[in-house]
Parts: structure tokens; C-alpha cells; sequence
């Protein structure tokens, strides 16, 4: 089986993503004028890049402490049996204790929702922080769980058989965020 994305438009520009991050900082910011300690965490393969690019902008504009972790979900996932025997599973580093501190939850696209009650499922054994806000780059219609991001770079309601590629320049080669059509060849 051979699974292929055929790319249909791009919705975001490298530029775009900038200005999307750092429209995300800024309101981060401005929901938050008391702080001075957060620790933001990536969800593991993209999350966690965009985190860090965020932690840049909020340390540029704010005197914070800000601590920026890294959070893989495998094993917390609910279709973790669709992985196969051996999922890929990265490592999780939280780089402080979180017990009642903010946490800014950082991941590219929320779609069911599945993803990111993993990653509090995750965030809850480590700690009990005192807020957790979620950050995302793409806000895709089709939420199965009744969770909605706090911030976003941009939503989209798509088609049946279309997907959502952000692409990174550390990952990808590319700062971009595309609608592709997936095509399954079953050869």
C-alpha cells in the first residue's frame, strides 16, 4: 500500500507563519500581563519546533523565565495498536517541575482533539500545573473531543480526503502549511 499527498493549495507562506507566531506570542502576552514564569512544551515531531520558536519571540518581547520542553504522546495515544508492534517512541524532557505553573501546550494542527487529551493525559502524570493554555498552528475543523484551542495561527474547514501538511524548515526544508488530498494505492 502506497500512500501519496497530492498537494492542492498553500494556505501559508514561511512569511505567513511567522506573522502567525508571532500574532500567537503577542496574545500570550497580552492574556498573561502577571507572568513571569512559563514553561511551554512541544508535543513531539513538529510541536516541539514550533514551541521553541515561540519561546524565541516571548523572550525577545517579555523578561519571563521560560523553560521549553518536548512531549511524546506514542504511548498515551487511544489507537497506539495501529502502530503496529513497535511504535517509534522519542523522548519526553520537561526541563522543570510544572506543579502550579502556566503551561502553554504547543502542537501544529488540533483536528479530533485525540491528540492533545493524550498529551494532558501525559502532562497530568508529571505534574499539576496551574494552567494549561493550548498553542497551535492550524485549527482543523472535525473536533471529536470537546477541546478548542486558546491560540492559533489559522483555521480551516476541509473537504473529505484532504489533509494538512505544515511543513518546517528543520523537518521539511520548508516553512509552509499546505492542503494535500491523500491517495491510497493498494498495490
Amino acid at each position: 500500500m502506497n500512500v501519496r499527498f497530492i498537494e492542492k493549495r498553500t494556505m501559508m507562506d514561511a512569511e505567513e507563519m511567522r506573522w502567525s507566531l508571532r500574532r500567537i506570542s503577542h496574545q500570550v502576552i497580552e492574556n498573561n500581563p502577571r507572568l513571569k514564569k512559563i514553561c511551554i512544551i512541544g508535543i513531539r515531531k513538529r510541536g516541539d519546533i514550533l514551541a521553541k520558536r515561540i519561546a524565541i519571540t516571548l523572550g525577545e518581547l517579555t523578561s519571563w523565565d521560560i523553560k521549553v520542553g518536548v512531549l511524546d504522546i506514542t504511548l498515551y495515544r487511544d489507537d497506539l495498536t495501529t502502530y503496529g508492534p513497535k511504535p517509534l517512541i522519542g523522548p519526553t524532557h520537561f526541563p522543570c517541575h510544572i506543579d502550579d505553573l502556566h503551561v502553554l501546550l504547543v502542537d501544529d494542527v488540533i483536528h479530533t482533539g485525540r491528540t492533545i487529551r493524550a498529551a494532558l493525559d501525559e502532562i497530568v502524570d508529571y505534574g499539576r500545573p496551574s494552567t494549561v493554555k493550548l498553542a497551535v498552528m492550524v485549527n482543523r475543523s472535525g473536533r471529536e473531543l470537546p477541546i478548542m484551542p486558546d491560540y492559533s495561527g489559522t483555521s480551516v474547514n476541509l473537504a473529505s480526503g484532504e489533509e494538512v501538511k505544515v511543513n518546517l524548515l528543520e523537518t521539511d526544508g520548508e516553512d509552509s502549511v499546505k492542503i494535500v488530498e491523500v491517495s491510497i494505492d493498494n498495490e
